[in-house]
């Protein structure tokens, strides 16, 4: 059973198991000679039923459309078997939530996790940053629980992000982009500063929500997608949550699974993902770094060029999938074996209006 001082609610994970054998109709076979041949997909990809905190899932029944949130697929890509037919890459495709990112799971427990708490009392503005695809999480959720959104951005994210806030009622608030994302932190914090009777500030970089959402679905479903058979979990760092809650999970369950952070440059970057290691970068209260196995550099131009390998696969991805892509391929080229999981946290078509595809 899971253990930990954050005492989760979650559904029991069957113990990792030592042999696979395959059964008739709910496995894939993947054609790799002698290792890991059966990949333990549930029917269609999907799991039964999204394990959220009890008092969680009763808001979600209240607001039905919600249910649209997780149980996204975890899917093969074979971008790298040509060259390295002993790695197995699979990803969970977050591109498939309502609010088109992995950003749904984390927004939806910290709203709801803020009404049944009292925190988010009516008339009450959300107000928090993002570099796009938590803003457009708490925009659509925040109008379909009929609660105002603020989201403090900086000016260079692509403008498919901003539009879809304007179109749930957001209301924006743009920092210099030459600045760092830490500076959108910065603003946000002296908006709730200068008028905390106004703001809900939902913090998501502080927020425990967040990373018991990845730690109670996004953790449990690839637990369950793959019968537990993982050496390496490639993810990244935007407020912590992901790699925080993963990481948790996931090492309870096998403690040699190696957790890679992809770290990107400083600027011009990779949208959603931070940059970690200098003086001046805020670190997110709720990062456990610890649970950091290794750190993998990856250029914002090597993010693109695998971007445009994954398109010419079929699979079209933003900017921190082909980062996290990058750093799989990275590890596994060392390594020249293994069975990895990362994510694809949205869809390439919120970055036409960058140069990603020019």
């Amino acid at each position: 059973m899971p253990s930990g001082p954050w005492m989760p609610r979650i559904a029991t994970i069957s113990p990792r198991r030592t042999s696979f054998r395959p059964q008739a109709g709910n496995r894939t076979f993947v054609p790799c000679a002698g290792r890991m041949a059966f990949h333990d997909f549930s029917r269609k990809g999907r799991i039964d039923g999204m394990p959220w905190d009890p008092r969680i899932q009763a808001l979600v029944d209240r607001y039905p459309v919600l249910r649209a949130v997780g149980n996204t697929p975890l899917v093969p890509v074979d971008v790298l078997r040509r060259e390295l037919p002993d790695v197995e890459v699979f990803a969970k495709m977050e591109s498939l939530n309502p609010g088109g990112s992995l950003k749904d799971r984390p927004v939806l427990r910290m709203l709801l996790g803020a009404l049944d708490d009292g925190q988010l009392k009516p008339g009450k503005t959300v107000l928090d940053s993002s570099s796009g695809n938590a803003g457009i999480a708490y925009a659509m959720i925040g109008r379909i629980i009929g609660v105002p959104v603020e989201i403090v951005i900086p000016n260079n994210a692509s403008a498919e992000r901003k539009k879809r806030m304007l179109a749930h009622g957001a209301t924006l608030t743009f920092t210099d982009a030459l600045l760092g994302y830490d500076e959108a932190l910065r603003e946000v914090r002296r908006r709730y500063e200068a008028d905390p009777d106004h703001y809900f500030f939902c913090d998501q970089y502080s927020n425990q929500d967040n990373w018991r959402a990845h730690y109670e679905t996004t953790a449990v479903e690839i637990l369950q997608q793959t019968g537990g058979r993982i050496t390496h979990v490639v993810v990244g760092v935007g407020t912590g949550g992901t790699l925080t809650g993963l990481g948790r999970r996931l090492k309870e369950h096998d403690p040699a699974i190696r957790l890679v952070c992809v770290i990107p440059e400083a600027f011009p970057g990779v949208e959603g993902l931070k940059p970690l290691g200098r003086a001046e970068d805020i670190v997110p209260a709720i990062l456990d770094e610890m649970l950091i196995d290794e750190r993998v550099p990856v250029s914002v131009d090597e993010a693109y060029r695998m971007c445009v390998r994954l398109a010419g696969a079929g699979l079209f991805v933003g900017q921190s999938s082909g980062a996290y892509m990058a750093g799989v391929e990275r590890i596994a080229r060392r390594l020249g074996g293994g069975r990895f999981v990362t994510l694809f946290n949205d869809i390439g078509e919120r970055y036409f209006s960058t140069r990603l595809w020019d």
